[in-house]
């Protein structure tokens, strides 16, 4: 990438890459991609509303996929458990990453969505259990609801995670530490299986060199952020102040769209 090229996009972008620094820092301490997020980021910014869902989809990827290394590592995967969820979401999340979608349409559910988004990290520490009961363990039921969910992010550009995670706590499907693991799987997949199918989209429209830049960007937070950020924020402070950040975008989207 030419220093010329890199010097114009921080001198424009400077704003949008210390945002998207932060926000990987804070999402890969409590297991998030952070999608939701970048694109309330996005939204507020002048790039081109077809880029929003790729950017936001490959900075999922980049920080997720350090968590899901890490939880591999400590076994905290119960395939049995987890494939079914994730052989529903993947292909949905295919198709909704393909589906062209007009500018109103995609930032009224974008609206929608991070508000919906921004209530459930708000109230997610009420519905935390930790302890498994086995009779809410339905496989159907939780595969039908990743298959919406992975649905709805392909199309919006989020992983899903938010979403998923607080669901599964709700039916104690597993340990609070499993849960978080199959959630950062669940997101990195979903991202993948959307940017597939977005790419099969005739309307896509990258800036590649803005996007690789803040795929760097989040990816150092990433790093930094399994490292440092815990020391100085709860999980649950940084899932509150992002939640109060995320409906105000929402909330000013909506208000724009309105």
């Amino acid at each position: 990438m030419d220093i010329e090229i890199i010097t114009n996009l921080l001198t424009i972008y400077w704003h949008i890459f210390l945002l998207f620094f932060v926000v990987a820092i804070l999402y890969s301490s409590v297991g998030f991609g952070g999608g939701s997020s970048y694109l309330a980021i996005l939204a507020l910014t002048g790039i081109v509303f077809t880029q929003i869902r790729f950017i936001s989809l490959m900075c999922n990827i980049a920080v997720v996929s350090l968590n899901v290394f890490h939880f591999q590592k400590q076994q905290l995967y119960d395939w049995k458990k987890v494939i079914p969820i994730l052989s529903f979401s993947i292909p949905l999340a295919f198709i909704g990453g393909y589906i062209e979608v007009n500018k109103n349409i995609f930032f009224i559910l974008l609206g929608f969505t991070l508000l919906m988004a921004s209530l459930v990290m708000w109230f997610n520490k009420k519905i935390v259990s930790k302890r498994i009961n086995t009779s809410h363990i339905n496989l159907s039921k939780n595969s039908s609801y990743a298959g919406i969910i992975g649905f709805i992010s392909g199309m919006i550009g989020i992983g899903g995670g938010i979403f998923l995670a607080p669901l599964l706590h709700l039916r104690q499907w597993d340990t609070p530490k499993r849960i978080a693991a199959t959630a950062s799987l669940f997101i990195l997949l979903n991202s993948i299986s959307g940017i597939l199918g977005y790419s099969f989209n005739s309307d896509v429209s990258v800036e590649w060199d803005l996007a690789i830049m803040l795929i760097m960007v989040v990816l150092a937070g990433s790093f930094l952020g399994n490292r440092i950020s815990q020391q100085f924020l709860t999980p649950i402070q940084i899932k509150k102040g992002t939640a109060l950040l995320i409906a105000f975008v929402s909330i000013r989207i909506l208000l724009k769209i309105f």
